[in-house]
C-alpha cells in the first residue's frame, strides 16, 4: 500500500438474481449463510434496497454510470455500454480490478477497470454464445465440456426440472466456485500497492440452478418455502405477465423449461436448488473474506455485498425476472466496515441500488457527478439522519422474454407500487400495506383512483425533474457506435 495513499480498499461482492431472502441473518432460517452473516453482524444492512432495472444488463449500466436506464439509454440485456464512474476511481490512483460478471456490453470492455477477468452467465445460447471467457478457458484446458443447454435438453426430464440440475463435473469448476477460487488466488497472489477497488460478480444463483450434489442433498431434505400462486391470482395477472408465461413455455431462456402449472415437487427441486446455489456462494464469499483478512487491511477494507434483481422461483406464477414485483426489484445491500461504520445496523429507509456509486465515491474523496440521479448513502452509514427516498422507480425495456410490452415504468413508495406499460391503458397498483404480496391488482378500483392518479403525477415529475438534472451530463455511458456488442 502506499505510504501516501491511505483511502480504503472497497471490495463489492455481486451476486447475480438474489433475492433479499435468502440470508439467515436477515431473518431466512431455511438458509445456511454464515459469511454472508458475518456482514450482516459487523456492518449496515439497508432493508428496502430497490433496483433501477428488473434485469442483468440496465440494472449494472445504471449502478456503474450513476443514471436511470431512461437517461443512460440501456433498458434491456444485450444493449450496449462500458462507460462508468470506475474510470474516475482509476484516475484517481485505485487498483481497479473486476473478476467475474459484470455485464457489460461487448462483454470484455475495459469499463475503467485496469484488470478485467470476465466470467458471464452460465447459458449464453441466445447472445454471446461464442464468446470465450476466463471460465470457458479453464474447462476446456482441462478438456471438459461446460454443462449447458443442448446437453441439459437430452435428459428424459429436461421440461420438469425447471432449470435446476446439479454440477456434475469438478466442484472447483462450478461458475461460482471458479469466481471465488479465482479471486482467492488473486488476492494471495497479486501485490497490490495503491488503493484497491474490486468488484467480484458471481454468476449465480441465476439459472440453470447448478449446485454441486451434496448442497442440493443438503437442501432438498428442507422444508423450503414455496410459492402459492392461486388460480384467482392467475387469473387476474397482468396480460403482460400471462404473455411472458405462455412465452416461458415455449422458450427455455436460460435452461429453464418453465411450466404452467408446476407440481409442487418440482417447485421444492427449483427452490431447493436455487438455495443451494446461494450457500456455494456464501462459502466462496468466506474464502474470500479470509483471504482479505490475510492481506492484512481490514482495518481499512470497506466490503459491500449485494445483488442485480431477484427471481420471481414460481411467485405470481412466473419464471425469473422481468417483472417488478418486490421479488425482483428487492435486493439485499449490505455495507461492512466495522473500523469505520457502527455495525449490526438496518437502516429501512427507501434506497436504490444505484446509490452505491456515488458513496463509493465519496469513500474515495472524490465528488460525484452533480448530474448523477444516484443519491449518496453515507449519511445513513455514518449514522446521521438519513430520510431516503420518499420513492423508487424501475425501468425496463422489452427483451427476449418480456415480449407482451415494449417499456415498463414503477414506482414504489413505502405503501403502494404502480406499474404504467407504454401503449396500455391498464397496469397495475397495489396497496402494498394490506396486500403486501402484489396479489390484487387495484388499477380499476374506484376507491383507489385518487392514489393512482397521485402515482402517475409522480412519475410525471420524476421524467421532468430527471431531465433538467441531467441535462449537462457530461459524459457518453455507451460503447462507440462502432463497436460490437456480442460475439
Amino acid at each position: 500500500m502506499s505510504t501516501t495513499d491511505t483511502r480504503p480498499d472497497i471490495v463489492v461482492i455481486m451476486t447475480d438474481q438474489q433475492r433479499y431472502d435468502t440470508i439467515r441473518a436477515l431473518g431466512y432460517a431455511h438458509m445456511d449463510t454464515p459469511n454472508i452473516d458475518r456482514l450482516v453482524n459487523d456492518g449496515v444492512t439497508f432493508t428496502q434496497c430497490h433496483v433501477t432495472a428488473p434485469s442483468c444488463v440496465p440494472c449494472r449500466a445504471s449502478l456503474f454510470t450513476g443514471y436511470f436506464p431512461h437517461t443512460n439509454g440501456v433498458f434491456a440485456n444485450g444493449q450496449p455500454w462500458s462507460r462508468t464512474w470506475v474510470e474516475d476511481l482509476a484516475r484517481t490512483g485505485y487498483h481497479t480490478v473486476n473478476i467475474g460478471k459484470m455485464h457489460t456490453i461487448p462483454y470484455d470492455a475495459k469499463a475503467g477497470f485496469a484488470e478485467r477477468y470476465v466470467v458471464e452467465n452460465k447459458d449464453r445460447y441466445l447472445e454471446g454464445r461464442w464468446f470465450f471467457d476466463e471460465w470457458d478457458k479453464a474447462l476446456a484446458a482441462q478438456g471438459l465440456v461446460k454443462q449447458q443447454r443442448e446437453l441439459y435438453r437430452q435428459r428424459d426430464d429436461y421440461r420438469d426440472c425447471l432449470g435446476a440440475f446439479t454440477w456434475d463435473l469438478a466442484p472447483a469448476m462450478q461458475s461460482d466456485n471458479y469466481v471465488g477460487g479465482f479471486t482467492q488466488w488473486w488476492l494471495e497472489t497479486k501485490p497490490v500497492t495503491d488503493p484497491l477497488f474490486l468488484v467480484v460478480g458471481f454468476p449465480g444463483p441465476h439459472p440453470p440452478y447448478d449446485p454441486t450434489p451434496e448442497l442440493a442433498e443438503k437442501y432438498m431434505a428442507r422444508d423450503v418455502p414455496l410459492p402459492e400462486a392461486t388460480p384467482d391470482e392467475l387469473e387476474a395477472l397482468h396480460a403482460v405477465w400471462k404473455a411472458k408465461r405462455a412465452h416461458d413455455v415455449e422458450v427455455d431462456h436460460d435452461s429453464v423449461a418453465w411450466k404452467l402449472d408446476p407440481t409442487r415437487k418440482e417447485l421444492h427441486r427449483m427452490r431447493a436448488y436455487y438455495y443451494a446455489n446461494v450457500e456455494l456462494i456464501d462459502r466462496q464469499v468466506g474464502g474470500i473474506l479470509d483471504a482479505l483478512e490475510k492481506r492484512g487491511r481490514m482495518d481499512n477494507t470497506i466490503v459491500v455485498f449485494t445483488s442485480d434483481h431477484g427471481d420471481n422461483l414460481g411467485d405470481h406464477g412466473l419464471s425469473q425476472k422481468w417483472a417488478p414485483y418486490d421479488q425482483i426489484t428487492r435486493v439485499p445491500l449490505i455495507v461492512s466496515a466495522p473500523g469505520r461504520f457502527a455495525g449490526g445496523r438496518s437502516v429501512d429507509a427507501l434506497v436504490q441500488l444505484f446509490d452505491l456509486g456515488p458513496t463509493i465515491l465519496e469513500w474515495a474523496g472524490l465528488e460525484p457527478d452533480p448530474t448523477f440521479e444516484a443519491e449518496t448513502l453515507n449519511p445513513a452509514l455514518e449514522g446521521a439522519a438519513f430520510a431516503g427516498r420518499d420513492a423508487v422507480f424501475c425501468e425496463q425495456g422489452g427483451d427476449v422474454n418480456m415480449t407482451g410490452a415494449s417499456l415498463l415504468t414503477m414506482i414504489r413508495t413505502e405503501t403502494h407500487k404502480l406499474v404504467v406499460f407504454q401503449g396500455r391503458s391498464d397496469g397495475q397498483l397495489f396497496d402494498l400495506a394490506a396486500d403486501p404480496g402484489e396479489t390484487r391488482n387495484l388499477w380499476d378500483d374506484p376507491e383507489y383512483a385518487a392514489v393512482k392518479t397521485d402515482l402517475k403525477d409522480r412519475l410525471l415529475d420524476w421524467h421532468i425533474s430527471s431531465a433538467l438534472r441531467t441535462k449537462n451530463a457530461r459524459r457518453l455511458i455507451v460503447s462507440p457506435p462502432d463497436a460490437v456488442a456480442l460475439q
